[in-house]
């Protein structure tokens, strides 16, 4: 799939913007730390964790010169799907993340408490993606990340 393909369908262009991109990246990092804080619901450790696969997945796209049309539904399914396509990402890891996705909603919405496993998968997922994002992010768009 090419994110050319996805313009108005999902998808919009713009100038990637160091500073948005900045801000993507220190959102990450306190959603990865506040992933770890164990006082409080899985719910809300899984929440964060997966905020942070969405904050990287935003900034994966901004970079590219993409940003998701929020006005129209699924966006953070577009988010996730375009992964392989902004930053190279495996499709069976992309698959994986779909599914967390997909989990997330039904806690969010059902009420559904989240297991121990499956807040310890959407903390270990978002780690690699965030190693991912500032891998590339340092080989391909160093200015972006002031390297």
């Amino acid at each position: 799939m090419s994110l050319d393909n996805l313009i108005g369908l999902s998808l919009e262009r713009v100038e990637p913007d160091p500073l948005t991109i900045q801000k993507l990246l220190e959102a990450t990092t306190r959603n990865l730390k506040d992933s770890q804080v164990t006082a409080v619901s899985n719910e809300n450790r899984f929440d964060a964790a997966y905020k942070a696969i969405m904050q990287i997945s935003n900034a994966a796209l901004q970079a590219n010169g993409y940003r998701t049309l929020t006005s129209k539904p699924g966006h953070h399914q577009t988010m996730i799907q375009t992964l392989p396509s902004s930053i190279g990402l495996d499709r069976d890891t992309m698959i994986v993340l779909d599914a967390l996705r997909k989990q997330r909603n039904v806690a969010d919405y059902s009420g559904d408490l989240v297991a121990d496993s499956a807040v310890s998968e959407c903390i270990e997922h978002a780690e690699q993606l965030w190693a991912l994002l500032n891998e590339w992010l340092k080989r391909r768009h160093p200015e972006l990340v002031g390297e």
